[in-house]
């Protein structure tokens, strides 16, 4: 796998000795930038060559792969949206244009791919930018964030966080091993407890 840092780097030791610190300064910069999203990021070539793909993203894309990643083998559900947007070029000259989708796996599972095509000097190239979100992931940030926000109770933080992952309160019930009357209840306690904050805050 070829880093976009690495690419950056060879780039800056080619040129004067102040010119190289900086341009490997920002490489590093860059760097811990692409490492700190919480989101997948890979860039591929327009033939679909793997330039750059972070932890996050290379920890998804052996999800998708059942496994296994390597730099041949970008996974078909991504490089399927990537040439369908080089496809669909033509058709919009000029514009800048994005596709996106959702790869489900399970209930707890979701992943929103969405891929850009960028032009880079460095490459001869068109290349693609894709983004992975894990939907499980940004959905369980939020709802941490609201549960202290709301203060809730433990059940009912419990209830709230598989009511954001749009479980029905039947299933709730089941999973907590709970009443549905007691679903109800606690989820009527967390609307109010919204209400009450909404109604402080505005």
């Amino acid at each position: 796998m070829i880093a976009l840092t690495q690419t950056l780097t060879q780039t800056a030791l080619k040129q004067q000795p102040s010119v190289q610190l900086r341009a490997l300064q920002q490489a590093a910069f860059l760097q811990k930038v692409l490492e700190g999203l919480g989101d997948g990021i890979l860039i591929l070539t327009a033939t679909g060559e793997l330039v750059h793909a972070n932890a996050v993203a290379y920890h998804i894309c052996c999800q998708l792969n059942q496994g296994h990643f390597n730099s041949n083998f970008i996974p078909p559900a991504i490089w399927d949206l990537c040439q369908s947007l080089l496809d669909s070029r033509s058709l919009v000259s000029e514009q800048v244009m994005m596709l996106s989708n959702e790869i489900v796996l399970d209930k707890s599972t979701t992943f929103h791919i969405r891929v850009r095509l960028l032009d880079l000097d460095r490459f001869q190239l068109p290349c693609f930018l894709v983004t992975i979100e894990n939907r499980y992931e940004s959905l369980k940030n939020t709802t941490i964030s609201e549960i202290k926000k709301y203060d809730l109770t433990p059940r009912e933080a419990e209830i709230w966080y598989l009511y954001k992952g749009n479980y029905s309160y039947k299933e709730m019930a089941a999973k907590l091993y709970i009443t549905l009357n007691t679903v109800k209840k606690h989820m009527k306690n967390i609307h109010a407890k919204r209400q009450c904050f909404l109604a402080i805050n505005h």
